[in-house]
């Protein structure tokens, strides 16, 4: 008997691990690194990305997203949590997401432009402090800049060309 084994594309997990690893983040801003940072880091990327194809009039492929989750979930696995503690972590992390996905955007009403809010990174950044600290504009700068990056590419080569993002 042949069993199927079912693949998961790590693309894009692998890209926002990468760019969540980002040197800036740890030495410059001196944010904690651990799991949640590198995780929230993650998101705040993810949703750029999320948000720059629904601007571009396309949905995010399910699929992807759902990847990204598995691939979350493995990694929860190989740091040794049981199933319990799992699924109380990946209902939490997909929460935390959309709550990210749904505040990470302040557009500026003079201009229309994005805008990082601030209010959301500080919830799950606190270290940063307040939005005028050095640390905080450079978070913010980062982001920006990412953000114009990616806006830039096409839809179809953003999560691709995004590992090549450099600030």
């Amino acid at each position: 008997m042949i069993f199927k084994v079912k693949r998961h594309n790590s693309d894009l997990y692998n890209i926002l691990l990468s760019l969540s690893r980002n040197i800036i983040f740890y030495n410059k801003i001196r944010l904690p690194d651990k799991f949640e940072t590198r995780l929230y880091l993650m998101f705040i990327h993810f949703s750029i990305m999320m948000i720059i194809h629904k601007k571009k009039g396309r949905k995010f492929d399910q699929k992807i997203y759902d990847n990204f989750f598995h691939n979350i979930e493995n990694n929860l696995r190989e740091l040794g949590f049981g199933d319990v503690s799992v699924n109380k972590k990946m209902k939490d992390f997909n929460k935390i997401l959309y709550d990210v996905l749904l505040k990470v955007e302040q557009i500026n009403e003079q201009d229309r432009k994005f805008k990082i809010s601030q209010k959301l990174v500080l919830k799950y950044f606190p270290e940063l402090g307040d939005v005028k600290s050095g640390k905080f504009l450079l978070f913010e700068t980062y982001f920006l800049n990412f953000y114009h990056f990616c806006f830039e590419q096409s839809l179809d080569n953003m999560v691709r060309e995004a590992i090549n993002f450099k600030n």
